[in-house]
């Protein structure tokens, strides 16, 4: 399933018990821990973040004054409107800062953080270009222990991230799914 409520989930698993339920979940984007991921660990069942790296946002690429093509969907969406992305370059500086110390780039701490959070958990990282495959690829290479993710978390507590809304209005779907 994908971009399912708990209340669907329960629902679905009930009647054919569910391997995996996909939602968006990132550094960036963490509404899941919520509801979500604890409903899945109960019932047993994967997780599979998409956009892993918030559409590229989480490598550090990504700042004010970037311009995106005019066919890329980033330039409709509200998180990513120049305000929303300067507001969010503490979280980049956090990443770059975590980066540095751990001799990885910031999108494999960004999907290291996933893989070391629980074992159900699988980002599905999307990319075109075979040097970003080899660098998600490298994540797994990245050791993030429990301290490692308590100074995450704690960080984070100190951030005022400003994701915006995930889609454009003429996007969004109807609540209660």
């Amino acid at each position: 399933m994908s971009e399912a409520g708990t209340k669907t989930i329960r629902r679905a698993h009930a009647v054919q018990p569910l391997t995996a339920v996909q939602s968006e979940y990132s550094l960036w984007w963490r509404d899941p821990e919520a509801e979500v991921l604890p409903t899945l660990e109960e019932l047993g069942i994967g997780f599979v973040p998409f956009s892993p790296l918030g559409k590229g946002f989480l490598t550090g690429k990504i700042n004010k004054n970037t311009t995106f093509d005019k066919t890329d969907s980033r330039n409709a969406s509200p998180r990513f409107s120049p305000e929303n992305r300067e507001a969010n370059q503490a979280l980049i500086e956090l990443l770059s800062k975590i980066s540095a110390n751990k001799n990885a780039t910031s999108a494999q701490i960004a999907l290291a953080w996933l893989l070391a959070l629980k074992n159900w958990i699988v980002p599905i990282p999307g990319t075109r270009k075979l040097e970003r495959l080899k660098d998600n690829i490298g994540a797994t290479s990245v050791i993030l222990t429990s301290d490692d993710l308590r100074e995450i978390d704690e960080s984070l507590a100190k951030i005022m991230i400003t994701p915006g809304e995930r889609y454009p209005e003429s996007y969004q779907k109807s609540e209660g799914r």
